[in-house]
């Protein structure tokens, strides 16, 4: 559907904003004071844009049409059993195709003052490579009419791109922007070289919607989901540019990198697109980033203790950092056992809390009742030093950093009137 019927869906809740708006910072203002309903503005220097679309579970549940608490059986399932998609002979942003390519003339937006200049930051790329296609996030930093600088993090995509350099090739790369929470979601998850991201998006969308993804192909022959506001069509080529500071997801300034460059050849959109903007660091960012991750702890945990009934990627963690786990305590170690299989599963997380299974892992509240209530240091407590942690955490040291592990389950064997809420 891309983004103009989901803002008609939740008009409700969407604020419009019909005057003129700069795309340097001014924009962020609006975006930060409602960082949890969708934001659309009329004229963002002569352009349409969206933002915050995506910012709750509840949003992304209803395009589903699924409960939120289906949503993690769901991309576990969706994960496990990839599903073909469907590719069709047109899509609508195919209409309006151009080679006269100026980045500068788009809205591209500065979202903070001290930002290298204009990023893309709700980008899925599309890559193709020895029968592989790869999703995956990627901010594009423009750097005139046609270049980007392109924050390449040490993935599939870079994988990629380095094999394409050694044999002295370009890699041709497409950037979608405005895609439906499916695809977005897809692309920011993290599975092994040569699962096509796109089958994961198929796979969630025959479970819920009963109908595959559609893709079309463009004409440097990659496949792209159909359903996109704009895409742009380029290489990926062996020049590298300084990429950076930018506000990144724990809304510190992120270094800079020298960083391979983009080159735009043809730019496709939709009639009256509405270009998709995610602000760095915001709730709709870490939707995307954490909760794609979310499945792959589940499962690990699922190996070490006997049953896990929810994960969460805290938003005050940057959905990156912190976690939360609810299981079924049956031995007393299991706590503990929770704790290493977490940090096992997803290496960038600093701290988790394991709590039984009547928290709610989505109430801080709850969760810090738990801490409170059935924690104790000296016994719970799992501290590991000197582990490999996360870039984006400005306080590790050259990637590496100490860990902390809260067991925040009830000690077995313990009095219920002790642990338990009062309930009537």
């Amino acid at each position: 559907m891309a983004l103009r019927p989901w803002l008609e869906r939740f008009a409700h809740e969407t604020i419009t904003i019909k005057g003129r708006m700069s795309r340097e910072v001014e924009l962020t203002k609006h975006l930060v004071a409602h960082p949890n309903v969708p934001v659309h503005f009329t004229d963002l220097d002569g352009f349409e844009a969206a933002a915050n679309v995506w910012s709750t579970r509840d949003r992304i549940a209803v395009a589903l049409e699924i409960p939120r608490d289906e949503l993690l059986r769901r991309l576990l399932e969706a994960q496990a059993h990839p599903k073909d998609t469907r590719v069709v002979d047109h899509a609508p942003f195919q209409q309006n195709a151009s080679d006269d390519v100026d980045l500068l003339d788009s809205p591209v937006p500065k979202l903070y003052p001290g930002d290298a200049g204009r990023f893309i930051t709700a980008g899925v790329w599309v890559a193709e490579r020895d029968g592989v296609r790869n999703l995956s996030f990627h901010r594009i930093q423009i750097l005139d009419g046609r270049r980007g600088a392109c924050r390449i993090v040490p993935r599939h995509l870079r994988h990629m791109y380095d094999e394409a350099m050694k044999a002295g090739e370009e890699l041709k790369v497409a950037v979608c922007v405005g895609l439906d929470p499916w695809s977005l979601l897809a692309g920011g998850t993290s599975v092994e070289y040569g699962v096509d991201e796109s089958r994961i998006a198929s796979a969630l969308t025959h479970a819920t919607l009963g109908r595959p993804v559609d893709m079309v192909r463009l004409r440097n022959g990659l496949t792209v989901p159909a359903d996109a506001e704009y895409v742009l069509e380029g290489r990926l080529t062996k020049e590298t540019h300084a990429e950076g500071p930018f506000v990144d997801a724990v809304r510190t300034y992120d270094r800079v990198r020298q960083e391979p460059v983009l080159v735009v050849d043809r730019i496709y959109h939709v009639d009256r697109p509405i270009f998709h903007i995610i602000v760095g660091g915001s709730d709709e960012h870490f939707l995307f980033m954490g909760m794609p991750r979310e499945p792959v702890i589940y499962q690990a945990v699922a190996r070490a203790v006997p049953h896990v009934k929810a994960v969460r990627l805290t938003e005050g963690g940057c959905a990156w950092l912190h976690g939360v786990v609810s299981i079924r305590k049956q031995h007393q170690g299991d706590g503990k056992n929770a704790i290493m299989a977490a940090f096992g599963a997803h290496t960038s997380m600093k701290q988790v809390t394991i709590v039984d299974e009547d928290i709610d892992v989505f109430d801080d509240r709850d969760v810090e009742w738990a801490v409170a209530t059935r924690f104790q240091a000296d016994r719970g407590l799992v501290v590991l030093h000197g582990v490999r942690g996360s870039s984006i955490d400005p306080s590790s040291h050259d990637g590496f950093t100490s860990k902390m592990g809260i067991d925040a389950t009830k000690p077995l064997g313990g009095d219920p009137a002790m642990y338990d809420k009062a309930s009537l």
